[in-house]
C-alpha cells in the first residue's frame, strides 16, 4: 500500500498516467474531476453505515414510505434489482472512469518505460486479493489456518481484476477495439449462461445450483463460497462482465475529456441518453437473461452500467459544471480515502468506538430516536477519522 499525499480525484491509476506522461514528448494535462471522488464517497457512504438510516428513521417516526427505502438497502435476494445491487459495480465502473480520463497506449513505448506501470498493476492486483481475503475473515473471526477453509474470493479481489483488465486493454488497445471486447464478453457470456455445457444439477440455467457459475465455481475456486452456497457471488466466472463494467467507465473518462463544440449541457445530455438506453436494454433482455447479481448475468451489467452512468452525469452537472461543490465535501472525504475505509471496516469495530464515544449522548435520547443517533454516531466516527486524514494530505492507494 502507498501513500500519497496530494489532491487528486482519480484512483490509483494516478501513479500509472504520470509515469506514462514522462514517456510522451508533450505531457498532457489530466483533467480533475471533482465529482468523482464525491460520487465514490457517496457509493461507500452506504456501505460504512448509511443503509441503516432509512430503518432507523421508521422507527424514529413510524412512516411506511421508509419500508420501501430500507428495502433498497439490501440485497435482491436473487433476480431483481435494488439499489444495494448497484453500489458494488458502481465502484468498479468509477475506477474505470479514472482510467479513460487520461488514457495511455504503452504498447509501442520500450520495455523498460512500460516496466514500473507493469509492477505497479501486479502489486495492486496482488495487494487486493490479499486485502479482500483479510476483509472477509475480519472482525471477531480471523482467517482460518487450515487454507482450505479460507474465502479467497472478494469484492476487493473482483475490483482488482476488473481493474488490472481494464487498464491492460487500455494501455494495449484501441479504443475501437474495447467495445467490441465489450460487446462480445456481454453476448458470449449471456450465451454461455442461457447454454451451459456444464451444470450441478438440472434446476435451470439461471438458478443458484443450476448455473454454468455454480458449476465453474465448484470446480476451480478454492476454499470455501459464500456462507457456503454453490456459487459464490464473486465467484470465478462472474468475474468476466464485471470488467465490462470497468469498460463502460473507461468509455466515459474518453467522451468526457473529449472537446465538445456544442458544449457540456450537450456531453450532459447524451451521456443521460446512453446510460437511459443501457438501462432500458437491461431489462428488455431481463425475460431471456434474468436481471441477477450474484451471476452478474449480463443485463444486470447492462442495467447497473446505464445507472452507474446516471448519477456520474447528474454528479459531474452540479459538481463541475454548475460549480455547486460546498455539499459534496462530506462525500469527497469519503470518496478519497475509500478503499482503506472498506478494509478498516472489516477490521476495526467502528460501533464498539461510536459507542463508547458518543453513547453517553445517544442514550439521552428518547427510546426511538436512539437507533438513529447510533447509526449518525456510527457514521460520524468513521468519517472524522477520513476528514483527519484529508486534512493533512493523506490519501491511501492501492
Amino acid at each position: 500500500m502507498t501513500t500519497i499525499t496530494n489532491n487528486s480525484s482519480a484512483d490509483s491509476t494516478t501513479k500509472s498516467a504520470k509515469v506514462a506522461e514522462q514517456a510522451n514528448s508533450k505531457p498532457v494535462k489530466k483533467l480533475r474531476l471533482k465529482s468523482l471522488d464525491a460520487l465514490r464517497g457517496f457509493d461507500m457512504f452506504w456501505i460504512l453505515g448509511g443503509e441503516a438510516l432509512f430503518a432507523a428513521l421508521l422507527i424514529l417516526t413510524g412512516w411506511a414510505g421508509f419500508k420501501w427505502f430500507d428495502a433498497q438497502m439490501h440485497h435482491s435476494a436473487w433476480h431483481g434489482f435494488t439499489f444495494y445491487d448497484l453500489i458494488f459495480p458502481l465502484f468498479i465502473f468509477l475506477s474505470g472512469v479514472a482510467l479513460g480520463l487520461s488514457p495511455k497506449r504503452l504498447d509501442k513505448l520500450p520495455l523498460p518505460q512500460r516496466k514500473p506501470l507493469y509492477q505497479h498493476a501486479i502489486k495492486r492486483l496482488l495487494l487486493l486479493l490479499l486485502f479482500g481475503v483479510i476483509y472477509n475473515h475480519g472482525w471477531g473471526t480471523g482467517a482460518p489456518f487450515a487454507a482450505g477453509e479460507i474465502r479467497y474470493a472478494s469484492v476487493l479481489g473482483r475490483i482488482a481484476f476488473a481493474w488490472f483488465f481494464c487498464a491492460l486493454l487500455v494501455w494495449h488497445t484501441s479504443l475501437r477495439t474495447q467495445i467490441i471486447t465489450a460487446i462480445a464478453i456481454l453476448i458470449g457470456y449471456a450465451l454461455l449462461q442461457a447454454f451451459p455445457f456444464i451444470t450441478l444439477d438440472d434446476s435451470g440455467a439461471f438458478s443458484a445450483t443450476g448455473s454454468i457459475n455454480a458449476a465453474i465455481d465448484t470446480l476451480l475456486l478454492p476454499g470455501i463460497t459464500y456462507q457456503g452456497a454453490a456459487v459464490d457471488p464473486e465467484g470465478v466466472l462472474s468475474t468476466i462482465p464485471a470488467v465490462v463494467n470497468g469498460l463502460f467507465g473507461v468509455f466515459v473518462g474518453h467522451f468526457i475529456v473529449k472537446p465538445h463544440v456544442k458544449g457540456e449541457w450537450f456531453k450532459l445530455g447524451l451521456l443521460s441518453a446512453a446510460g437511459a438506453a443501457l438501462v432500458a436494454i437491461g431489462w428488455l433482455a431481463s425475460p431471456l437473461i434474468p436481471v441477477n447479481k450474484t451471476l452478474w448475468t449480463s443485463s444486470f451489467t447492462l442495467v447497473t452500467a446505464g445507472w452507474s452512468i446516471l448519477l456520474l452525469a447528474l454528479f459531474y452537472a452540479v459538481i463541475d459544471v454548475l460549480k455547486v461543490q460546498k455539499w459534496a465535501f462530506f462525500f469527497t472525504v469519503i470518496g478519497c480515502n475509500s478503499i482503506v475505509i472498506y478494509i478498516a471496516s472489516s477490521i476495526v469495530n467502528w460501533k464498539y468506538t461510536a459507542q463508547s464515544v458518543f453513547g453517553g449522548v445517544i442514550n439521552s435520547f428518547p427510546e426511538n430516536a436512539q437507533t438513529l443517533m447510533s447509526v449518525i454516531a456510527l457514521l460520524l466516527v468513521q468519517w472524522l477519522v477520513l476528514y483527519w486524514m484529508y486534512k493533512r494530505g493523506v490519501f491511501v492507494k492501492v
